[in-house]
């Protein structure tokens, strides 16, 4: 349910509005009664003037303490005091204002009309006022609601990504203390794709959603990397056409899907392998598949990874669905197919 949104000063002027209306009504069934149009338009502003003061400060007290069901009678109790106290002023003061007979006359006999008047104004006003404080209530407790769970999937969100990486740094540090003797230059190398590399990743991590030609550029550096690690043996193909390359999809998603197309493709081999990458469109959704050799009667490794768990998680939590990802082992391949929703 939204919280009513009506501006102050628009409220005002319904507010006011509504009891110049009941003044002009009132007006018109006084004079309609036999009092000449002065003594009417006083009657009337008097008695509407105080019966607003009271639906004011009804208004005011139920903001700052809001009655529950069991305590209603006290709203109740509070509209019949200022519905007496109100009469009770409208009747001195008229006194004092109109002074004849035939006018102070039908002043008393019409005490009971106007205070019932008088109190079912107020009661419309407490009722009112009492479901326009429930809601926005209720609203501003779903808005912090909303907001802790937005705050709480930002924070999984860092964190899976934050998992990623160690995993990723560590290996390539020991490529590079391995190739510090042997290969200095590609030591070298190596390193600044890594500096290139991380510096990338810093800069994506206030990014929820990058295009899939920055994804790319960003899953080259990653490559660039591994084929100093692996060489000749790592081959890599990517297919996409250039009407895709402005699609969305979430920052540095490919990278661990293609690492772990290399862990279980290239760790338990010794020959070269070759890893497909295929971007498509199929309506609304950017698929992107992934594939890799995968020989399951030789490796020794188990599961998909996770890698791949982690990006499963945040596919959900940033589309709320949970058949965006999914993996199949076909002929020696093994494909991972990542489905992404484009916004309207």
């Amino acid at each position: 349910m939204p919280a009513p949104s009506l501006p102050i000063s628009r409220m005002i002027i319904a507010y006011l509005a509504w009891w110049t209306l009941w003044g002009a009504l009132q007006t018109m069934l006084l004079m309609q009664w036999g009092f000449g149009f002065d003594t009417a338009m006083k009657d009337a502003l008097v008695t509407q003037l105080i019966f607003a003061m009271a639906g004011y400060t009804i208004n005011t007290s139920m903001h700052s303490y809001r009655p529950s069901g069991r305590n209603a009678i006290y709203v109740v109790g509070w509209s019949v005091a200022l519905a007496a106290i109100c009469v009770y002023l409208q009747r001195e003061t008229l006194m004092r204002m109109i002074d004849y007979p035939e006018y102070l006359a039908f002043l008393g006999d019409s005490t009971v009309i106007r205070g019932a008047f008088g109190w079912l104004n107020i009661m419309l006003i407490a009722v009112l006022t009492w479901f326009w404080v429930y809601v926005k209530e209720k609203q501003e407790s779903e808005d912090r609601r909303n907001e802790a769970i937005k705050l709480a999937r930002e924070t999984e969100l860092s964190n899976l990504r934050q998992q990623l990486q160690p995993h990723f740094l560590f290996n390539s540090l020991n490529s590079i203390s391995a190739l510090t003797l042997s290969h200095p230059e590609e030591a070298r190398k190596m390193i600044q794709q890594l500096s290139d590399f991380l510096r990338g990743t810093i800069r994506k991590d206030d990014k929820a959603f990058v295009t899939l030609d920055e994804e790319l550029k960003h899953l080259q550096l990653y490559l660039d990397i591994e084929r100093v690690r692996f060489g000749h043996r790592l081959n890599t193909q990517i297919t996409c056409d250039e009407s895709l390359r402005q699609l969305k999809l979430p920052a540095l998603l490919l990278q661990p899907v293609v690492e772990n197309a290399i862990k279980f493709g290239l760790y338990d081999t010794t020959g070269d392998i070759t890893i497909q990458l295929v971007a498509r469109s199929e309506g609304s959704i950017l698929e992107l598949e992934v594939t890799n050799p995968y020989d399951e009667a030789t490796s020794s490794r188990t599961g998909t990874g996770f890698g791949l768990t982690a990006v499963q998680r945040r596919l959900d939590l940033l589309f709320n669905r949970g058949d965006l990802i999914k993996t199949s082992r076909q002929n020696n391949l093994f494909t991972t197919l990542l489905r992404i929703p484009q916004s309207a």
